[in-house]
């Protein structure tokens, strides 16, 4: 079965566009930076025949609409829309910053019935340097003035850690129009990581959700760091590093889906 197109209203009247497939325990789908429902939606074709997979654009992306001024708190809500759509409750998977989402929507009381995160971007050791507190203002200015290269280069160097040599040479990747194509939205994902990407140890502590925190063991080792800092954090989490992969697993639905499937059951 196709999934189906639809749109939710979240609380301040943005419009929030979400698809859905398969029956049975509904399971919302966040992705990070430079994703919208189109990337993450062969994780959910993998899930449907077990759960509903509900994917959906995070505002200012693909088939959603936004708001003059940005909160982290209006993501929250769209989650928030999207979960009472499905029936009130809902099992969340996010991915990198989206990760960071579903955890900051777990600790704001969310009825989330069960949460996995596959490698929050959170710097937690000394393995790479943190972003600066004006890293999100340094990223908006960059997009008012319609910098978005500039944007992007500074996203991945400074947000994600790549080498500039290496964000270098994606300039000519046919993969970097999508990156620019949604340059705009990534002040909003520094927002959501925070202040220095820092981890919020007193935030996470407050999650009463049962809790999988999962890496890739080809990710870079400040990624599984931040990963096993949620795992101990989060009362109770469940810590699980999937052999062969890296930060990019959504492109291997499969490595996921049985992880998934058996949390989430």
């Amino acid at each position: 079965m196709q999934p189906t197109l639809q749109t939710v209203t979240s609380a301040d009247g943005t419009r929030i566009a979400f698809e859905s497939s398969g029956d049975g325990h509904p399971v919302i789908l966040l992705g990070g930076a430079f994703n919208d429902r189109t990337t993450v939606a062969p994780l959910a074709a993998a899930l449907a025949p077990a759960f509903r997979a509900i994917t959906y654009d995070r505002r200012g992306r693909g088939g959603s609409g936004d708001a003059p001024a940005y909160a982290v708190e209006r993501e929250v809500e769209d989650l928030a829309a999207l979960i009472e759509q499905a029936g009130g409750s809902a099992s969340v998977f996010g991915h990198s910053s989206g990760a960071i989402l579903a955890l900051e929507a777990a600790a704001r009381g969310l009825p989330i019935a069960r949460l996995a995160v596959y490698e929050p971007p959170y710097v937690v050791s000394d393995a790479r340097s943190r972003p600066g507190d004006d890293f999100a203002g340094r990223l908006r200015a960059l997009v008012e003035q319609d910098r978005r290269d500039d944007a992007v280069a500074m996203f991945l160097t400074e947000g994600a850690d790549v080498p500039e040599q290496v964000v270098a040479g994606m300039r000519s990747e046919p993969v970097w129009n999508w990156f620019t194509g949604l340059a705009h939205t990534l002040p909003y994902d520094a927002a959501v990581s925070g202040p220095g990407q820092s981890l919020p140890a007193g935030r996470l502590a407050g999650i009463t959700v049962p809790t999988l925190a999962i890496g890739g063991d080809r990710s870079p080792a400040w990624m599984l760091d931040a990963v096993r800092a949620v795992a101990e954090a989060v009362p109770g989490a469940r810590h699980l590093v999937l052999p062969g992969q890296d930060h990019g697993v959504l492109g291997e639905p499969e490595a996921l889906r049985p992880a998934l499937e058996d949390f989430l059951a």
